[in-house]
């Protein structure tokens, strides 16, 4: 094996940059110019990032605008009205209307309606001890009535232990019926029975 190897190539020369005409000779110190193209591309590295932090700040001063506004109106509270009080609206004065009653039914006349009521029997049931009185109702009114009873059922020393109703239909002047006012309760044998009221309603 050969140790030969081919001698290399000449050099070949560079072009030169020669400077313009009536430019001053370069200085053996300056820096070497930059190509054009890097030239380009920093400018606009540069401007893209200035935009960036231009917008960047317009929308930060924006959403902190909002965000007072908003807290403003949360935290303001409604400004107190000087303003004397006044009622929202006038009211007119209430007037009652008149209402329409049914008049009762005239009480018959004639003399007073206890005496037209007689207690005919006064009992008491043997089974169950509850008192009874049979009583009996002469209308001696003008007109024809109705008689409502209340009978009271007192005990040997008068206090009440049972009371009874007795109701009746149209009785026709002079006429008289007999109608029983049931009591509730045992009572004792020796119970008596008092006329409490009397209503007479002309019919």
């Amino acid at each position: 094996m050969s140790d030969y190897f081919p001698p290399p190539p000449p050099e070949q020369p560079q072009p030169e940059h020669r400077a313009p005409v009536g430019a001053s000779p370069p200085s053996p110190w300056a820096a070497p110019a930059e190509p054009p193209g890097k030239r380009r591309t920093g400018l606009i590295v540069t401007l893209a990032v200035g935009g960036g932090l231009v917008v960047a700040g317009v929308m930060v001063a924006l959403v902190y605008a909002l965000m007072d506004s908003v807290s403003d109106s949360i935290a303001l509270p409604p400004e107190r009205s000087e303003a004397p009080y006044s009622a929202p609206y006038d009211e007119e004065p209430y007037e009652e209307e008149p209402y329409d009653e049914e008049p009762l039914e005239p009480v018959a006349p004639g003399p007073a309606a206890e005496g037209d009521v007689t207690v005919a029997k006064c009992t008491r049931d043997s089974l169950i001890g509850w008192p009874h009185a049979e009583l009996k109702i002469v209308n001696r009114s003008g007109s024809p009535a109705a008689y409502v009873v209340s009978i009271t059922f007192v005990n040997a020393d008068g206090a009440v232990v049972s009371d009874g109703i007795a109701t009746t239909e149209e009785v026709a002047p002079g006429a008289s019926v007999k109608v029983r006012a049931q009591g509730s309760g045992e009572v004792a044998a020796s119970t008596k029975c008092r006329i409490a009221e009397v209503d007479r309603h002309a019919l």
